[in-house]
């Protein structure tokens, strides 16, 4: 079964083609970093010009790096939600439009749904039940996958996500946009027990995290160095954010795993793609001898092979949509 995969929820529009769920025949991505990178984060409505201006051009250049016509098509899968919604609603109309035109089912795909099916391109061997900490810039979520379809979100972030804090974190760094990968670079270099930074609990769910108070206390420290004048080690500052973030993280996430009894842990998003993160995932999953899946740094950010991958699944579940299939900002994962 191919299918044609759209996703435009944020800053990277991208088309793909997917086979049966797992097959990558081809994944075009524009990203609009360069775009937006002068504003220090995405403008929503810069945003949303610029999916409209790629999106048919790299539609067209999915179909023929794969050597496949429209014809070939079986179904149109697209992110519907979470995400910008002037973003989102590029996709949705386009996909609707795609759908209707070639009259094949319209696939509807939660975008954290997506990047957990990121690991099934990666893995093949790869099947539910497992946990997922699905970690990006919108979203920081502990999730019990029963079934490809069939999902329970164990913990959630109460106010930003681990995202959005390394780009925050950039941005008073004077690290430039996005802020993972200059972060994660600054950090190597630095002693992540230089700065004692909080790492939240909130009481009656152990499962659910804040990173509100992490964010604000990075943000006091540049500042009160600035207005002092006093010396501020970056690579110390940036080593020590990413381990309360990991620690925030990692122990959540295998508590959650040995509650279950699964076996498997599974990350997804664009936090997954930290060395810090993936190097704790790692050892505790050894330590706990848990089978660790992680996908590789093309597959943790945002890209339209991970929603032809989950819309294979959510397609044989009977889970399509007609035209009057609406985009939302923020939709829950279990809904």
């Amino acid at each position: 079964m191919l299918i044609l995969s759209v996703e435009s929820t944020c800053d990277e529009t991208a088309v793909a083609l997917v086979e049966d769920g797992r097959r990558v025949l081809s994944d075009q991505i524009f990203s609009q970093a360069v775009l937006h990178a002068v504003y220090g984060g995405v403008v929503p409505e810069i945003a949303s010009r610029s999916h409209v201006e790629v999106i048919y051009q790299l539609a067209d250049r999915a179909l023929a790096e794969a050597g496949r016509s429209k014809g070939d098509i079986d179904a149109v899968a697209v992110s519907y939600a979470p995400g910008l919604i002037g973003a989102v609603l590029v996709g949705v109309s386009f996909a609707k439009s795609v759908a209707a035109a070639l009259g094949v089912p319209l696939v509807p795909v939660h975008h954290i749904r997506g990047h957990m099916a990121a690991n099934y391109l990666a893995y093949p061997e790869l099947e539910p039940p497992y946990v997922c900490l699905a970690i990006s810039g919108g979203n920081s979520l502990i999730v019990d996958v029963r079934d490809y379809t069939e999902m329970r979100v164990l913990g959630a972030t109460r106010d930003d996500a681990a995202g959005e804090c390394f780009d925050k974190t950039a941005r008073v760094l004077g690290l430039g946009y996005p802020g993972g990968k200059p972060v994660d670079a600054l950090a190597r270099q630095g002693r992540d027990d230089a700065f004692p930074l909080p790492v939240a609990q909130v009481e009656g769910r152990p499962y659910d995290m804040s990173f509100s108070g992490l964010k604000t206390a990075v943000i006091n420290l540049v500042h009160k160095a600035e207005q002092t004048g006093a010396e501020l080690n970056r690579a110390d500052l940036c080593a020590s954010f990413e381990k309360a973030v990991s620690e925030a993280l990692v122990p959540r996430a295998m508590a959650a795993v040995q509650e279950l009894g699964y076996g498997k842990l599974v990350a997804a998003g664009g936090v997954a793609a930290n060395s810090r993160v993936r190097a704790d995932l790692e050892r505790a999953a050894h330590a706990a001898g848990v089978t660790l899946y992680v996908p590789p740094l093309r597959l943790c950010g945002d890209n339209a092979a991970m929603i032809g991958a989950q819309g294979y699944y959510e397609l044989l579940a009977g889970h399509t949509a007609g035209s009057d299939l609406n985009a939302y900002a923020s939709r829950e994962l279990d809904a």
